[in-house]
């Protein structure tokens, strides 16, 4: 059995993906919205969420050169019963530097959210969350994001949090038939913890952005 982890703030819970999200992952990966950040065209099969979740069962937490996906849960029960999806969150811990006596600790961070769950601040909190237990419980030294340029909800994002845009990329990447330029953002884990102690980069219920999707793994 792999080790897993489950994460909360006041409104939400971030665990780790289950057979279950299948559907759901499919549903909302599927939205225009989402989509258009992404490197998949169109819909967003059950049949590949259910290839991305297979691939993640036994994958243990922190392993270099791997993406760890999480599901991100409102607390609060919907109408149907039980805690709703509300979107995904996930952790790219990049391969170590050449120094074997190097602890390097950098990792890349990829968000979705439901539209329909967007405007709560949930991108925020599920992120603050999972920031501090990347610093915090696993003593990661530099956390980073790559977005799209056009995506201006992710940028306002990121200041918000804290992050500095360290680079503007451009014509960087071949995507979805022509060049696409992308957006570097990062923040220190010293940079973090002294935010934290001014009381910024908090999760919270106002000015979230209508968009805020991040690379996550696709399959």
């Amino acid at each position: 059995m792999s080790r897993s982890i489950r994460l909360e703030t006041d409104r939400l819970i971030l665990r780790k993906v289950v057979p279950e999200d299948a559907k759901a992952l499919a549903r909302y990966r599927s939205e225009p919205t989402v989509s258009r950040y992404q490197s998949w065209q169109g819909s967003y099969e059950e049949v590949k969420a259910r290839e991305m979740i297979r691939s993640q069962l036994e994958l243990e937490v922190d392993v270099p050169g791997t993406w760890y996906q999480l599901v991100i849960l409102e607390k609060e029960v919907g109408e149907e019963g039980g805690c709703s999806i509300v979107g995904d969150l996930a952790f790219h811990f990049v391969e170590q530097q050449a120094q074997a006596h190097v602890v390097d600790g950098q990792v890349e961070l990829g968000i979705n959210l439901d539209p329909r769950f967007q405007g709560k601040g949930y991108a925020s909190e599920a992120l603050t969350c999972a920031i501090e237990y990347l610093i915090q419980v696993l003593g990661k030294r530099r956390i980073f994001a790559i977005t799209d340029a056009e995506n201006l909800s992710a940028e306002s994002l990121f200041l918000r949090l804290g992050f500095r845009k360290e680079a503007h990329l451009v014509e960087n990447v071949w995507f979805k038939g022509s060049y696409g330029s992308e957006y570097l953002f990062a923040i220190l884990a010293r940079e973090w913890k002294a935010r934290r102690r001014e009381g910024g980069a908090t999760g919270g219920q106002g000015g979230e952005p209508e968009v805020t999707h991040l690379t996550s793994p696709e399959s």
